[in-house]
């Protein structure tokens, strides 16, 4: 089996397992989840065959906790003084955080729709 072939049947296996896991969580039997885990599977073969995917990764999902806090600290308006003591870091450490965490974060300076300008 060709390599692309072999990640094919990854993906698909996955997207399996993925669904009856979800299925299993909302109370259905394992027999009905696997059930309906190769049904995703197999739709997803079916409607898809063909076409190149590619998922795009969500950084912005990938920024940790503490990163989104100091992000909405700053969003709202906090110095680097303020946001290196309360984090115990320094100035440019915080400005290289920050920076790469804006970049991650395609919100953080997107004004939301019904939001005024500043």
């Amino acid at each position: 089996m060709n390599p692309m072939a072999i990640r094919r049947n990854e993906l698909l296996t996955e997207a399996a397992e993925q669904a009856a896991d979800a299925a299993r969580e909302l109370g259905l039997t394992k027999e009905r989840a696997d059930q309906i885990g190769a049904a995703v599977a197999d739709r997803l073969a079916e409607n898809w065959a063909g076409q190149v995917l590619s998922f795009p990764k969500d950084h912005a999902y990938r920024l940790s906790l503490r990163d989104r806090e100091i992000l909405a600290a700053r969003r709202n308006g906090a110095g680097y003084g303020e946001l290196c003591r309360q984090y115990d870091m320094t100035e440019r450490g915080m400005r290289k955080l920050i920076e790469r965490a804006q970049l991650r974060d395609r919100d953080f300076n997107q004004m939301g729709l019904f939001q005024d300008a500043p």
